[in-house]
This record gives C-alpha cells, structure tokens and sequence, in this order.
C-alpha cells in the first residue's frame, strides 16, 4: 500500500459510530467550553480531591473570581500565568480563570528546581504566578532572576471548607511537607476566589493563545509549545467524536456520571485534555490524585470510590499492577483505561486485562498536537500493541529523512497534520521551521510504521535508536522483552559507543522485590526473544531508573550519567 498525504486509508477501519471530521463550526474557544459546562452540570461535582468535591457551579465561581483578581492587579488579555500546581482544586479553578480571563496558562511542574523555573518564567514572560505553598520557596529563590506582578499562593486544602483546614494541617505539620519560605508581597490563592467577582471587557476568541505547554526537556532545552484555545477545543471534540459513542451502557440512569481517575497531574498535556477538559466536556467528574507516587494512598482511594475511567503511563500502570491490594479494587464500574505518554508494554497489558477485564487503550501524541493524534478503537477486547487510528480530522504520514511518503510497512518519522497541531514553538521561529513541513505537517521526531489494517505502530524516538554494526536496534522492543521476564519490574534500554559495533546495547534494570537475577541470566532470557545484535551487551542493576514526574523513564539521563562516567 502506498500511502500519500491526504490518503486516509484507516477511515475503512473506523468504528461506524466514529464520524470521519469533526464538525470545525463547532470549534470555539476554552472559556466558551467552561462555561457551557458550568451551566449545563452545575450541580454535578466536577473535581474531587482528598475526599471533597466542588460542582461546576463552584468551579465558575471561582474561576470567574480569580480571573478578576488578575484583571485587578493589572494583568491584560495575553499575559501570561503560571499555575505551579499539582492535581489540587486549586489547580482547575486557577486554570479556568486563566482561560476565562483571556490569559495565557504557562504550565509548571511543581518540582522544577530553580533554574528549571526561572528559565520556564523567563522563556514565557510570565507576569503572575500561582504556587502550592509545598513549593513556594522554589518561586522565592527564582525572584532573584525574575520579576513577576502577582503570586498566589496554594494550599491542598484550598476550596474545600473546614476539610481543607484538617489537609492543610496533615501536610504542614505530620507530613511536614511545606518548607519555610518568605513571599510577604504574594495573596493567599484562597483570598480570591471565595467572591462573586467577574472580569470585564474580554473577549477571547479560537485564535487566542491559551497555552505555552512546554515540552518536557527529555530532547534538549524545554520550548513553550503556543497552543491556540482551537488548538485544544479541537482536540477535545476529536476525543470526543472518537471515544463517547462507547461510554454509555443501557443499564445507565439518565443522570449516570462519569468519574475519570485523574493521576497524571493536569499541568501534563495528556492529563490536561483528556482528564480535565475533555471531561469538563461530558459533564464527568475528576477524581484528583495529588500523589499518584503514593501507591498505598492510591489503592486505598480506588478501594473507597466508584470510578468509570481511567488514564496513565505504563509506570503507573506497572506500579499499581505490583501492590498487593491493588486486586481487591472492585471494577466492575471501569469502562475504559487509557495509556499514553509512553510506550506501553504487552507484559503490563496482559496484567492489566486479567485483574481489571478491561484492555488498555493506547494513544499517541505530544503536546504540539493538544496532544491526541492517534488512538486505539475504545471497543477493543484486547491490547494491540499499537496506537491505533488517527483520531477525526487527522491525517498521520510516515516520510523519510527526504520528506517523501513512505509505503505501508516501512519505517519513517510519523508527521501529523490536523486542527490540533500547535502554531508553533514561542519565540523560536528556527525550531518551528524545522519541526513544520512546507505542507503543515507536524515532524514528531517518532520512528513508525503504517500497518496493512490502518493502524500505526511506534517503533522509536529517532534519536534513541541504537545503531550495532549497521542494523537498527529500537529500545522499546528490547524493554518490551525485558518487561516479560518474571523477574524484571522496569528496565531502559541506551546505545553506548562500542570500539567494534559502533554501539552497544546497554540495559538497566530494577528487579521485583526479594528478587535476584545475573547478567548472564538476563542475557539468555534476550536471546530467547530476540535476534543477537539486539541482546544488551551490557546489563545492569539498579535501583531506581531516573524519571519524570510523570513516570516517563529519561534514556537520556542514564546516556549521559555512562558519558560522564567514561569522561
């Protein structure tokens, strides 16, 4: 099959309840997205977070109040804010306000380092902040390189009544989780959004920008990536368009609520969309983990709420597969789980399909593209192993290093061209060049093939690829193996420079608990499964592997900890 730009051919595979486009008349802005759901739930919980819930009348309260409090300090349509929150009310209330108010979110992790953060606060401008007090010593640090009009300070305890006191004071004083820090110019986030207020004289329109959402710095330097509020609506319709024909069962009352587990922090894209606004969307509710690390308190939650969706990285999955009480969940409610971010291994998936009954549905997509460009069917009974469809309104074309089209089969960078797709990266028009085609099409940086049934499969990050003698050795397939061993939790594979191959595999591995393996053992299990030139040469133990704080293991930081090692 010859694939061309434009060509489509997986639309023969669609769900016959999946339209082929969304309508792009529907396409409007975030703040008319808020609103509407404001007015059409608003006495449905939106957000719950350590027990408590607020509707989405609250939420509009809130967000409407907040929005003002930044028109007040002085704050114009465009600025830019900065939400250094984890999955806390806070967070959605702030985000809506920000939207609603015409202001452009900056999203932060909150356990950026100084530098991390003065350079995200430099590189977008931002003129205000809002910061969980865990972390504001963070943001007093990095005042010494910035100046920022307005911070607001967070606490977990935010929006939620006399509970908020009692979580307020777990965390300061049992978990000792906030340290000292001396902010005397910034407001309390929770003196502002308890009024009526509303900001005046904005209207925001689909071209506007809504977020810088920063890549996460695992190729280089973070770039804001300038998502327009048509950018995301997009993208929340597609998710839409392609996933809710499916959600509903006839048994379901008229007034059945959805509840979407919502432990990527919602300062990540995937998260973001799917978790946050997507659901906003269908009038469901989002169950915030402030912790998801905290697997003990996670499975506790799920053994005490009723819950219908659910979203994660394969770590995540991983980790909550290996609790011990993670088999007393009851799922008999769960109707979709959703894996993404990462590659998702077939070991974790099996596991994943006989505790629960439910496949993982595996996507695909960056946060240059609002993020969702590829997505299994949401009918499957089983793990694919690939990411699906390109989801409406979408076409995904597999080139070369040439630019040309390549034939099903063979592999190429995956270049995506839709409605989601960024405008580019802020204040980079150099790198925007090189990640657009002349034709608009998006460069991902991802190796992958077009199968013969419509789907695309990843094969790798380019950059990742290892090179032994000549072949191609894509470290996805190699951790893929290892995640099979009965022996390995997590491993990630790495080139290394060899003097007679060129490279060398090179596997780090963290054992389950209680268990011991030998590098020779490893290696034998490898060549079982895989070809020789693909057998790590080099295997090691571990006991952690470097991660983001979303669970996405960094190749590049165990490549450059062996490159400093070797000098």
């Amino acid at each position: 099959m010859n694939v061309h730009a434009g060509a489509r051919p997986w639309l023969a595979h669609y769900p016959e309840k999946a339209p082929r486009e969304i309508d792009i008349g529907q396409i409007s802005s975030l703040a008319a997205l808020i609103d509407d759901s404001v007015k059409r739930y608003a006495a449905k919980p939106a957000f719950e977070s350590f027990g408590k819930s607020i509707t989405f009348s609250e939420l509009g309260r809130a967000a409407n109040a907040f929005a003002a409090a930044l028109q007040a300090r002085g704050l114009k349509k465009g600025d830019r804010v900065a939400l250094m929150l984890p999955n806390v009310l806070a967070y959605p209330a702030a985000l809506c306000g920000v939207l609603l108010g015409g202001f452009t979110v900056v999203n932060v992790n909150p356990l950026y380092t100084e530098r991390e953060l003065t350079h995200q606060l430099q590189d977008s401008g931002a003129r205000a902040i809002v910061v969980i007090e865990n972390f504001a010593h963070v943001v007093e640090a990095s005042l010494r390189h910035v100046k920022l009009d307005a911070i607001f300070v967070a606490t977990p305890g935010d929006l939620m009544g006399l509970k908020g006191h009692i979580v307020n004071f777990v965390s300061r004083r049992i978990k000792k989780a906030v340290k000292a820090f001396s902010l005397p110019q910034a407001t309390p986030f929770a003196s502002v959004v308890t009024g009526t207020a509303r900001p005046t004289g904005v209207t925001v329109g689909p071209d506007d920008v809504a977020f810088l959402q920063y890549t996460g710095g695992t190729t280089g330097v973070a770039k804001g990536a300038t998502l327009t509020h048509s950018n995301v609506h997009a993208n929340v319709l597609q998710c839409e368009a392609w996933l809710s024909w499916s959600f509903t069962r006839p048994e379901d009352p008229a007034d059945y609520q959805h509840v979407m587990v919502t432990a990527l922090p919602l300062y990540h894209i995937l998260a973001l969309t799917c978790c946050c606004l997507f659901m906003m969307r269908m009038g469901a509710k989002c169950l915030l983990i402030a912790n998801p690390r905290d697997i003990d308190g996670f499975v506790k939650t799920l053994k005490s709420t009723r819950f219908t969706f659910m979203s994660g990285v394969n770590t995540l999955y991983n980790a909550l597969l290996n609790h011990p009480g993670f088999n007393a969940v009851d799922f008999v409610n769960l109707r979709f789980a959703v894996s993404g971010g990462m590659a998702t291994q077939a070991a974790v998936a099996k596991r994943w399909k006989e505790t629960t009954g439910v496949p993982l549905v595996e996507g695909y997509g960056l946060s240059e593209t609002s993020p969702v460009a590829c997505c299994n069917r949401p009918d499957i009974t089983e793990f694919t192993g690939t990411i699906g469809y390109p989801v409406p309104s979408t076409d995904v074309v597999i080139r070369d290093v040439d630019g040309h089209d390549l034939p099903a089969g063979q592999p190429g960078e995956i270049c995506i061209r839709g409605p989601q797709v960024m405008r580019g990266y802020w204040n980079r028009p150099d790198e925007t060049a090189k990640a657009m085609s002349a034709d608009g099409y998006f460069r991902s940086g991802d190796i992958g093939v077009l199968n013969a049934d419509g789907t695309f499969r990843i094969v790798d990050r380019m950059k990742d690829m290892v090179l032994v003698s000549g072949f191609n050795v894509y470290p996805n397939e190699v951790e893929d193996v290892l995640a099979s061993h009965p022996k390995v939790l997590e491993s990630a594979v790495i080139g290394l420079p060899d003097s007679n191959s060129g490279e060398a595999v090179a596997a780090y591995i963290v054992l389950k608990p209680g268990q011991s393996a030998t590098p020779d053992e490893i290696r034998s299990f490898c060549r079982e499964n895989m070809t020789g030139y693909k057998v790590p040469r080099h295997v090691a133990f571990r006991e952690t592997l470097p991660k983001t704080n979303v669970g996405k293991v960094l190749r590049r930081a165990l490549r450059d900890e062996e490159m400093k090692k070797a000098g």
